[in-house]
C-alpha cells in the first residue's frame, strides 16, 4: 500500500532530533509522499531546507496562515507573491491559508482580505489551496460567495475537516474540493466519523498535521507521518471497506490534486 500525507509539519523543530528517522519510519509505513504547508516567511527557509533533505519525498507549499495575520500582514502577502514569481515550479500549493476565530477575532477583517487575495493568487497560478478553518465557517462562506461572484475558480483541500454533512454539501458548490481527514477520526467521540459515512472516498485525502492531532493509540504523544495507516484503518472501518481501497483512492486523489 502507498499513502500520501497531505498535511504534515515534519519540518517543525519537534523533529530536529530525528528528522531522518521520521522520514524512514514513514517510508516503512508506506507513506511515500509528504506535503509541507507554509505558515509565514519566518518558517519558509527552514521548510525548504527540510524538503530538500527528504530525498524527493516532500513537496512544499507557500502561504500565510490565519494566525500569522496581524496588522503588517501585507508584507507577508508580498512575500508569498515574490516566492510564486521566483519559484513557481517548486510550489505544489498555496497554503496553509484560511480563517481562524478560535484564538482571536481581533484581526478578522485582515484575515478575510488575506485569505481572499491568496485564493485569487491560487487561481491565477493554477495551484490548489490548503485551507484551515476553525470556528469560522460563517465567515468562510462570505469569502467564497465573493470569489464565486467574481468567477474566481479554486480547487484544493479543506485541512482537518470536521464539519457536518450539511457543511460538506454546501462547500462542494464552490469548487473542486477534497477533505483532509486526520487523527481526530480515531477519537471515540469524534463527530466526523458519522459524517464520513456519507462522504464518498473519492472526496477524501489523508493527513496527520504532525506533530499535532496524534491518532489513537498514540494520542497524547508527538504525531508523525508514519501514523497515517491508523487513520486509513479507521476510515476503512467506518466505510466497511478494505484499507487497501482507502490507500489506493486517497493516494490517487492527492496525486491528481497536487499534480505530483
Amino acid at each position: 500500500m502507498i499513502f500520501v500525507d497531505t498535511h504534515t509539519h515534519l519540518y517543525d523543530e519537534a523533529f530536529d532530533a530525528d528528522y531522518s528517522e521520521a522520514l524512514e519510519r514513514a517510508r516503512q509505513a508506506g507513506v511515500t509522499t509528504l506535503i509541507y504547508p507554509g505558515i509565514d516567511s519566518k518558517v519558509h527557509d527552514r521548510m525548504v531546507e527540510k524538503s530538500a533533505q527528504s530525498k524527493g519525498m516532500a513537496h512544499y507549499a507557500v502561504g500565510v496562515h490565519p494566525t500569522s495575520v496581524v496588522l503588517d500582514c501585507m508584507s507577508e502577502l508580498g512575500f508569498v507573491e515574490d516566492i510564486l514569481k521566483r519559484n513557481r515550479n517548486e510550489i505544489c500549493a498555496i497554503g496553509e491559508i484560511g480563517l481562524d476565530c478560535y484564538w482571536s477575532r481581533e484581526f478578522l477583517e485582515q484575515q478575510k482580505e488575506i485569505f481572499y487575495r491568496q485564493m485569487v493568487l491560487a487561481s491565477e497560478y493554477d495551484l490548489p489551496v490548503l485551507i484551515h478553518i476553525r470556528d469560522a465557517y460563517d465567515v468562510l462562506f462570505e469569502v467564497l460567495d465573493r470569489l464565486k461572484k467574481e468567477k474566481v475558480v479554486n480547487r484544493g483541500i479543506f485541512h482537518a475537516f470536521s464539519g457536518s454533512l450539511e457543511t460538506y454539501t454546501r462547500l462542494k458548490r464552490y469548487g473542486n474540493w477534497l477533505f483532509g481527514i486526520g487523527g481526530v477520526v480515531t477519537y471515540k467521540k469524534a463527530s466526523i466519523a458519522q459524517t464520513l459515512t456519507h462522504i464518498p472516498l473519492e472526496d477524501l485525502v489523508l493527513e496527520t498535521d504532525s506533530p499535532w492531532l496524534t491518532p489513537a493509540p498514540h494520542r497524547g504523544k508527538r504525531n508523525e507521518p508514519s501514523y497515517i495507516p491508523y487513520i486509513a484503518s479507521r476510515i476503512a472501518q467506518i466505510k466497511q471497506i478494505g484499507i487497501e481501497e482507502v490507500a489506493a483512492t486517497t493516494t490517487e486523489n492527492a496525486i491528481k490534486m497536487f499534480n505530483i
